[in-house]
């Protein structure tokens, strides 16, 4: 699959530009080189926050090469620990690690925390890749590994770069972006085909409709071939089997 590939691929030349196999040592030189030339130099040079990006972005790969099988899930950081979308992640989370998956997420609350702490509570690895915020958001204290960032973009192809399915809960705009980009990707080949399934009749059903009477047979600006691109289902055992035949276990 598309990230397992990646994951096992040596992180040494992109696009004819030749890199040394940097690890989070690394980054953290080349954050501390960033400090040091802004602390000289003053705050207004703006094209210094390139190295603050490559650290991010070095970091973040050096952190998720470690897992060769893992499941990204995505969702609203407002849900509550008292719903059944919070349940529901929990307990797919722990299948997930039964089943050799690494568990990642965002790394905040909510749906990201419910599977943090299903994975974390099955005795497996929980990955959490959070992001720092003008109102505060914190780690959710269930994962055994993770990172902070403080570029959304960074954050983005560190969560799509990550695994072999990517699980989609109710969530709002944040949830939706990142089911998008990933969509976008597979849909225009930059990324190889991996699943990406949408977890809530209830909630994707309309969207989904928007997609097939209003895109596809009303304006025409999608095909057939890409509504085949995700799969909606309603309950976890449904995730399962979705995941049981398309990925390689």
């Amino acid at each position: 699959m598309f990230g397992l590939q990646k994951k096992k691929q040596e992180m040494t030349e992109t696009d004819g530009v030749h890199l040394l196999p940097v690890g989070r040592t690394g980054a953290s030189r080349i954050e501390e080189e960033l400090l040091t030339v802004r602390s000289k130099e003053g705050d207004g040079i703006e094209s210094w926050r390139v190295f603050k990006i490559l650290a991010e972005l070095v970091g973040g790969f050096d952190l998720l090469r470690n897992y060769d099988l893992a499941a990204t899930i995505f969702g609203s950081s407002r849900c509550t620990a008292d719903s059944a979308v919070y349940s529901e992640a929990e307990k797919l989370a722990a299948q997930l690690v039964a089943c050799g998956f690494a568990v990642v997420t965002g790394g905040a609350h909510g749906v990201m925390q419910a599977a943090n702490k299903g994975a974390k509570e099955a005795g497996g690895e929980s990955v959490g890749l959070n992001i720092k915020l003008p109102a505060a958001q914190w780690p959710n204290g269930y994962t055994t590994e993770g990172m902070e960032f403080h570029y959304f973009f960074t954050r983005k192809v560190m969560l799509a770069f990550a695994s072999e399915v990517y699980i989609f809960f109710p969530g709002g705009f944040g949830t939706l972006d990142e089911f998008f980009e990933i969509l976008t990707l597979v849909q225009t080949k930059k990324v190889k085909a991996v699943p990406m399934i949408l977890v809530g009749r209830a909630y994707w059903q309309p969207l989904i409709d928007w997609f097939e009477h209003t895109l596809k047979d009303g304006y025409r600006t999608i095909g057939e071939e890409d509504t085949r691109l995700y799969a909606l289902v309603d309950s976890v055992d449904e995730v399962m089997d979705v995941i049981q035949k398309r990925v390689r276990l």
